[in-house]
């Protein structure tokens, strides 16, 4: 009865060796979700792209379902399902009924998987700019696991903290496109009178000595060594906003207002003050962290 309701035409459909969906319709990625955990059994658990996706990171659809499988299991991949036996198999995060790996192995489980650098580094900045992990859990969690695909990963570990910063910066360069604000400088460190490195801005607006600051891009960053507070003592206005909610604002228009309405304040105040005497350099993130 089952394969006769799964024939081309019929009810029915086959996704995956064992497991049917009643309906011969396109399945929903929540479907092929489902369908990868009953084809991989107990204990088989989502890692990747659909993790990263469950646990609020942007990323774009179109990748394999990848599936992680006790070592003892002996399935083949299959369609859109990659399958991975493991050792260490994690504790996983349900959500809306389906078994989820933690954002740290389910970030370093997908860069094994790619070959683009730059999409590879995109991951593991995106993963740590929503607040999933931190850069010494990806660490951790590449140096325990599965060695094979972590070549490219540990160059891209080392280079964290500018590409954490890079990715949040082109958020910010989204919400300020839509501001009525003259263009900042990016990446600046902020000295006062004596030369004395006082403060750093993620974007900077010397026409008026206004900063805005993304909290938290990372804790060697030179602001969490000096604090915004000698900044202001020195006359900058600082406007700090958290990451998380730049992110968000980057891609609703919404959540882009009081942001937008903050700076766009902070500016007219800054230009009714004399300008303090303060003096904005550009630097690379190497170079500024």
């Amino acid at each position: 009865m089952i394969a006769k309701r799964c024939r081309p035409g019929g009810p029915w459909q086959r996704l995956l060796p064992g497991v049917v969906m009643l309906g011969n319709g396109p399945p929903s990625r929540r479907q092929q979700l489902r369908a990868a955990i009953a084809y991989g059994g107990p204990n088989s658990v989502i890692t990747g792209a659909d993790a990263l996706r469950a646990h609020g990171v942007a990323l774009p659809a179109g990748h394999a379902v990848q599936l992680l499988l006790p070592a003892s299991r002996r399935i083949m991949p299959k369609d859109f399902v990659v399958v991975e036996r493991s050792t260490r198999l994690p504790s996983p995060i349900v959500l809306d009924g389906i078994p989820f790996a933690p954002p740290a192995r389910a970030a370093i489980d997908l860069a094994r998987s790619m070959t683009d650098p730059v999409a590879l580094r995109r991951v593991l900045a995106l993963t740590a700019l929503n607040g999933l992990c931190t850069q010494d859990e990806l660490s951790q969690e590449l140096e325990a696991g599965n060695q094979r695909g972590s070549a490219g990963v540990r160059p891209a570990l080392r280079t964290f903290e500018a590409t954490a910063a890079a990715a949040m910066h082109a958020e910010a360069h989204r919400v300020l496109a839509h501001a009525p604000l003259p263009p900042p400088r990016w990446n600046v460190t902020i000295y006062d009178r004596m030369g004395r490195a006082i403060g750093y801005a993620d974007a900077w607006w010397d026409e008026v000595g206004l900063a805005w600051q993304l909290d938290q891009l990372g804790p060697d960053r030179p602001r969490a060594t000096h604090a915004h507070h000698a900044l202001i003592a020195a006359g900058a206005l600082v406007v700090r906003t958290p990451a998380e909610v730049v992110r968000r604002a980057a891609d609703h228009g919404r959540e882009r207002v009081p942001i937008i309405r903050e700076l766009a304040s902070a500016f007219q105040a800054a230009t009714r003050r004399p300008r303090p005497n303060i003096e904005g350099r550009c630097l690379s993130i190497a170079q500024a962290a």
